[in-house]
């Protein structure tokens, strides 16, 4: 299941983004808005859910999340942006840490 957050996750909404992938959550994140959208198949379809509620691409960018160990990687297709970065990894350490803090601040330890 796709979930728009602008909070903290519940219990409940951590174990529904989880339905898809069972051990990690598929994320892309609006780092200027400070929304976070999880869940589903692909970083794709929560990037569009995030443009569909008026993000801006430029500042849409795409990780994954494993509450078991609190580890986060991000690379998607999302990040591949020919002008602002060149690779499917986050490249920009600044970028990195907004990202990380937009993850940590919104999800739950289970």
């Amino acid at each position: 299941m796709i979930l728009l957050l602008c909070t903290s996750a519940t219990d409940k909404q951590i174990e529904q983004m989880l339905e898809e992938h069972k051990f990690y959550i598929k994320t892309a994140i609006d780092i200027e808005r400070r929304v976070l959208v999880g869940g589903g198949e692909a970083h794709y379809d929560c990037e569009q859910v995030l443009l569909g509620d008026g993000s801006r691409q430029e500042n849409i960018w795409g990780a994954s999340f494993m509450p078991a160990n609190q580890k986060i990687i991000y690379e998607s297709i999302v990040n591949l942006r020919s002008r602002q970065n060149r690779s499917m990894e986050i490249l920009d350490c600044n970028i990195r840490e907004r990202v990380a803090q937009i993850i940590i601040e919104f999800k739950v330890n289970l």
